[in-house]
């Protein structure tokens, strides 16, 4: 069975690029603190239990399917789009998440037992997007960061926040094999 990923419009693409229009979805969201690889585990781990079970709904709980994406960004929305934010001496503050099924709206969902993961609905929102293999490492990131900053000017674009990188893959899948974006909202 195929992991449930967030429905989209592809509104524009050019080889590795896109642009492309999300409807609304419901996120669950932790913050961690840490260089990108710790955050990323700790936040992971947080967000496994919670659609594991450590959760609760009418008085039980229930195990929520996984969906792809796994998604990190930069809880500043300050930090430039072109610093290198996955330096590994950095202590930084991570937004970790996992879009829920659609299945399930607000009401549906059960609660989350741990009071650090938080449940958002975001609104439709458009982002631009670099598509590439391999491990998301501090050298592909600046690398890929450059490359999607320079399609963003060549396109005319507004952005804002701060780059989001998406995983899709388990961490025991080939690095030639692995799917991985960064994306920026656009205005």
């Amino acid at each position: 069975m195929a992991t449930e990923e967030p429905d989209f419009s592809l509104v524009y693409k050019e080889n590795n690029f896109e642009i492309r229009e999300y409807g609304p979805k419901i996120i669950a969201q932790v913050k961690m603190i840490g260089n990108f690889d710790e955050a990323s585990n700790a936040g992971f781990k947080a967000l496994a239990d919670f659609i594991f079970g450590n959760n609760t709904i009418n008085s039980g709980s229930k195990k929520i399917s996984m969906t792809a994406p796994v998604v990190a960004e930069p809880s500043s929305e300050k930090i430039p789009m072109t610093t290198p934010v996955l330096a590994e001496e950095k202590n930084n503050q991570w937004l970790i998440s996992f879009v829920m099924p659609k299945e399930y709206s607000l009401n549906t969902l059960p609660k989350p037992n741990n009071s650090e993961v938080v449940l958002r609905v975001l609104p439709k929102e458009k982002f631009a997007v670099i598509v590439f293999s391999g491990l998301v490492r501090e050298s592909s990131y600046d690398e890929k960061v450059k490359l999607l900053t320079n399609f963003i000017k060549k396109q005319n674009l507004q952005t804002s926040g701060s780059v989001q990188i998406a995983r899709y893959n388990p961490p025991w899948t080939l690095p030639f094999f692995r799917r991985n974006e960064l994306m920026i909202k656009i205005l």
